[in-house]
């Protein structure tokens, strides 16, 4: 079978059984909905927690920002990964012990204001549709070139499937759809990185093969071979950074606090049955997370030498365009590569495009989310392999859009109607507005996904800047500072997400002209402003507390509560 029906046929399935699961785990009650009940094994919850966690910018994304920036791209391994290590850590068996539905939940009753609740539910919906801005954009790329339809269809295609296991399972359906989506995103990322590994290198992990030799090459390494690629073509050396280490600091340490402040993240912590299981929980999560984390380093080398050869030849002079491999041609009809034959010769030549020589100046653009997903075909895997990976990619995208659409539709049924518009409302009334909602954040994701603002990644590096900028700072003083007051709070988290989002959409969208280290604040960029935005939060809240009234007494015994370990393995629901 050809690649195309090979794709129709896995992603068919894999969207059957999505479907089936929703159906089977469809939630009956707003607790179903919002926390699963409160029922799911940290064993399960760590699949879904990771399948949650590792979107679109993770399985197609990150590994192609690495193959590109080389060691630039290795602030989002280290951001991520370690703020999920601080989450699991610092967070989530605190909020797990207040035993609230929802981050905008525990803000508004730990600072005792319906205003602090209303700010919260701002932030949580703002960063989840800038998230979901680059989940979308995921859907559109797959959906293009493996089913051959237009981004646009693809992306509605993606918003009929999430709307079945979203709307009807709630985050039970949720949680049991993504336990099945990251065993196949997980295949379908190690599958191609061993086969890849064992032609170019020889070892069967990829984890290894990134730091072997490669085959039939004299001992030259994997790394080397790629320092040498890049020096001739113009590029900086692949194992040496172009970034700043200011900036290095701050994107990494602003991935790091956003996660630890990702509302949709933190909320699969609420559905395990008790506190103790949520560190259970958070370790097995790590262990599926590292699977494919120290995966992707080894995917990008691998890719990135594999298409510099194919597009320049093995011998560096060039590839004539009427011979090109067929995975040019097909990505090409999505518009993510583009030829132009600037010297007339017919021969395609990639370079880093500030080569004088007219004769030797950049013929070929490559949009780097597509190197995960090319990385098969380039590396002539079988068609099975290639329509795995389809089927991975989607699998990431829908999972994470999924988590995004339950944390704004709790945020506007619970917390806005429930809990601040309409308390008396009941338990099937605010059901159905959670439904209404997921159904309307489905459309509005649609729109995103169809005029996306970015590339994947940086669009999601956003999102977690805004999130360490208003969450994080929030949550952390609500749980470790008895005296931190609402006033403080809600001043801290305005001004931080405030200033993170003039600053990135000064520079990404008002003056992308300006948009370079001198001009930059400190030489730190948009990724990375989240940082000083969670500083100034903290700054401001501190500010603002010596001028206002004290916490009140219970608030700091409720605080106290939430602190202390006696009797954490017992806590359910308060």
């Amino acid at each position: 079978m050809d690649v195309q029906t090979l794709t129709f046929l896995i992603v068919g399935l894999s969207f059957a059984l999505y479907i089936g699961i929703a159906i089977w785990a469809r939630a009956g009650s707003t607790k179903e909905f919002y926390v699963a009940g409160g029922g799911v094994p940290p064993l399960a919850n760590g699949m879904a927690t990771a399948a949650d966690w590792m979107s679109a910018a993770s399985f197609i994304s990150m590994a192609g920002i690495i193959s590109f920036a080389g060691y630039d791209g290795s602030v989002y391994l280290m951001g991520w990964t370690g703020g999920y290590v601080l989450l699991a850590m610092c967070l989530a068996p605190y909020l797990r012990k207040f035993g609230k539905f929802t981050v905008p939940d525990f803000i508004g009753d730990r600072y005792y204001s319906r205003t602090a609740r209303l700010v919260a539910i701002v932030c949580a919906i703002f960063i989840c549709f800038t998230y979901i801005a680059g989940q979308m954009r995921g859907v559109g790329v797959v959906f293009s070139r493996f089913l051959e339809v237009e981004i646009e269809t693809g992306v509605y295609i993606g918003m009929v499937i999430v709307f079945f296991y979203a709307v009807l399972g709630g985050m039970k359906g949720i949680t049991y759809t993504q336990v099945a989506q990251y065993c196949v995103l997980v295949f379908a990322y190690l599958v191609p990185a061993i086969f890849i590994s064992m032609m170019m290198t020889g070892h069967f992990f990829p984890q290894t093969g990134f730091g072997a030799t490669l085959i039939g090459s004299d001992g030259v390494y994997v790394l080397d071979k790629l320092d040498g690629l890049s020096a001739e073509l113009g590029f900086a050396q692949y194992t040496e950074g172009s970034k700043s280490m200011i900036d290095v600091f701050a994107i990494t340490g602003a991935l790091m606090v956003g996660t630890a402040g990702l509302p949709h993240v933190i909320v699969r912590f609420f559905t395990v049955p008790r506190v103790k299981d949520t560190r259970i929980s958070a370790a097995w999560t790590l262990v599926f997370i590292a699977i494919v984390y120290t995966t992707a380093p080894a995917v990008a080398a691998f890719a990135r030498v594999n298409m510099v050869d194919t597009i320049n030849g093995k011998d560096g002079s060039g590839t004539a365009y009427a011979e090109a491999p067929a995975w040019i041609k097909n990505w090409e009809r999505t518009g993510l590569i583009t030829f132009d034959d600037k010297n007339g010769d017919g021969e395609m030549f990639y370079t880093a495009g500030k080569i004088t020589d007219p004769n030797s100046a950049n013929e070929v653009n490559v949009d780097r989310d597509i190197m995960v997903l090319a990385n098969p075909e380039i590396a002539n895997l079988p068609a099975w392999v290639i329509a795995l990976v389809a089927a991975g990619g989607i699998a990431a995208a829908l999972s994470t859009t999924a988590g995004l659409l339950l944390v704004i539709s709790t945020s506007v049924s619970h917390d806005l109607l429930k809990r601040t518009l309409k308390p008396d409302i009941t338990d099937k009334q605010e059901l159905l507005a959670a439904r209404l909602a997921a159904m309307v954040a489905i459309v509005i994701s649609a729109y995103f996904g169809i005029n996306p603002p970015g590339f994947v990644a940086s669009v999601v590096a956003f999102a977690f800047g805004l999130a360490a900028a208003s969450f994080f700072p929030a949550i952390i003083m609500g749980i470790f500072s008895k005296t931190m007051n609402r006033e403080g709070a809600v001043a801290g988290m305005v001004t931080g997400i405030g200033f993170t989002a003039a600053y990135i959409i000064f520079f990404k969208f008002v003056s992308p002209d300006l948009n370079s280290p001198e001009n930059w604040f400190l030489g730190i960029s948009p990724e990375g402003i989240g940082l000083i935005g969670m500083i100034i939060n903290f700054a401001v809240a501190a500010i603002v507390l010596k001028f206002t009234q004290p916490t009140p007494v219970e608030i700091q015994e409720m605080v106290e509560g939430i602190r202390n370990p006696k009797g954490s393995a017992e806590a359910h629901d308060h």
